[in-house]
């Protein structure tokens, strides 16, 4: 995991090393806890404090989604060492919904519509449209696309971000419709997986 954190160009210059942090944040999801209960125990003296953990998360220049494609890339191929090669290998593009209905100041936050597919109703969430896609019949992630709306907009773009970082590129990307997404993920999933 560390390799594709560095070929992703995700690097610190000082403070606890990227790997450290990563690992740290990897790691509460199988301990079942969360980073509050983390910092309020005994050994919260030997984690570095929540600034620098969110720092690290929500660093605009870190390109998170070029890490997941190279671990997800070298995922598949590990697993398709193990598979039989004439099993079939799909793309999925899932359109989900990301729930932020207690959020108010998040950034790119829009209205959006979800059809809840058991009663068959379409409600307005406060939230974001989400395309993922997977791969196989493993479901590995490949790619994530977070979107909003241009329309229904509660927050914009924060205007402080660098405009030739990555994640300055994700939040305009977040506002294009699913159909402009869908082709560009699909051309960066041929070109890695």
């Amino acid at each position: 995991m560390l390799k594709h954190l560095r070929s992703a160009g995700i690097k610190k210059t000082f403070g606890f090393s990227c790997a450290s942090l990563f690992q740290l944040v990897f790691c509460l999801v199988f301990e079942q806890k969360n980073w509050y209960r983390l910092l309020k125990s005994n050994q919260s003296i030997n984690y570095p404090a929540k600034d620098a953990v969110y720092r690290f998360l929500n660093h605009s220049k870190f390109a998170w989604r070029r890490f997941l494609l190279f671990l997800s890339a070298n995922a598949i191929q590990k697993v398709s060492d193990l598979t039989d090669h004439h099993r079939p290998k799909v793309l999925i593009v899932d359109d989900s919904s990301f729930y932020r209905q207690r959020s108010k100041t998040v950034e790119l936050l829009a209205r959006c519509f979800d059809l809840d597919h058991a009663s068959q109703k379409c409600d307005s969430i406060r939230g974001f449209a989400c395309n993922a896609r997977l791969v196989g019949s493993t479901f590995m992630p490949i790619d994530l696309s977070l979107l909003s709306s241009k329309k229904a907009q509660i927050n914009g773009i924060n205007a402080q971000i660098d405009k030739r970082c990555s994640g300055y590129k994700r939040r305009v990307g977040a506002l294009q419709t699913a159909p402009e997404q869908i082709p560009s993920m699909i051309e960066r999933a041929l070109k890695w997986c």
